[in-house]
């Protein structure tokens, strides 16, 4: 009952920090060019599959973000794309903070981000779907 009541808590938050900053995503320009060629450079010879909702915390080994576009979860055999609502705010040197309430991370749960240098919160984002990326066999 307390998990449900703070991941309902955590989506109106979510869902109230998205309506504030959509004037601001009108101000931004549409796609960051910088951000998804890095992207493509990390899913470089990967495949992508079918979206899921939640990954298993204890399959992530690293988290890497991607300015302004993604974060990329790597569980080893498959590379994990979050396209969070908000992405525009990310920046490759802040830290991602996440609160679970369970064994996975899922696109209910926020990301707040901190600063690396002073440790200051800068704000959060709400994660998406996660796409898995993984290469091919080859056989």
């Amino acid at each position: 009952m307390f998990a449900s009541h703070v991941r309902l808590s955590l989506l109106i938050a979510a869902a109230a920090g998205m309506v504030a900053s959509a004037g601001m995503a009108v101000a931004q320009p549409v796609g960051n060019s910088r951000g998804e060629a890095k992207l493509a450079k990390a899913l470089e010879g990967r495949v992508a599959g079918a979206p899921v909702e939640c990954i298993q915390l204890r399959d992530i080994r690293s988290s890497q973000i991607i300015d302004g576009t993604a974060i990329i979860y790597d569980t080893g055999a498959r590379l994990y794309v979050n396209r969070p609502s908000g992405a525009s705010s990310l920046d490759d040197n802040d830290i991602l903070v996440t609160n679970t309430h369970s064994s996975q991370l899922c696109n209910v749960d926020i990301v707040r981000l901190y600063d690396n240098a002073s440790h200051i919160e800068r704000g959060f984002v709400g994660l998406g779907k996660f796409v898995p990326y993984t290469k091919p066999n080859r056989s």
